[in-house]
């Protein structure tokens, strides 16, 4: 086995509907630009509040994927 090296970074997803399809557009947009996904973990929910009602679910994920040198 070869070793490996993965990149992590923090996106933001958001969703008018809940925090599960915000964590899924973070991963679902990521997925579309970055190669060998491995692990998302979402590290914190929270809500965009206008007029004293909730405009949209925001969820925070890090995210992990095979770093390739070089591309």
């Amino acid at each position: 086995m070869t070793d490996s090296i993965y990149k992590v970074i923090e996106l933001v997803g958001t969703s008018a509907k809940s925090w599960e399809d915000a964590a899924r557009a973070a991963v679902e947009t990521a997925g579309a630009n970055l190669r060998d996904l491995r692990v998302a973990e979402i590290t914190k929910l929270d809500m965009k509040i206008e007029n004293g009602k909730v405009a949209a679910f925001r969820a925070r994920v890090s995210l992990s994927f095979k770093y390739q040198p070089g591309s």
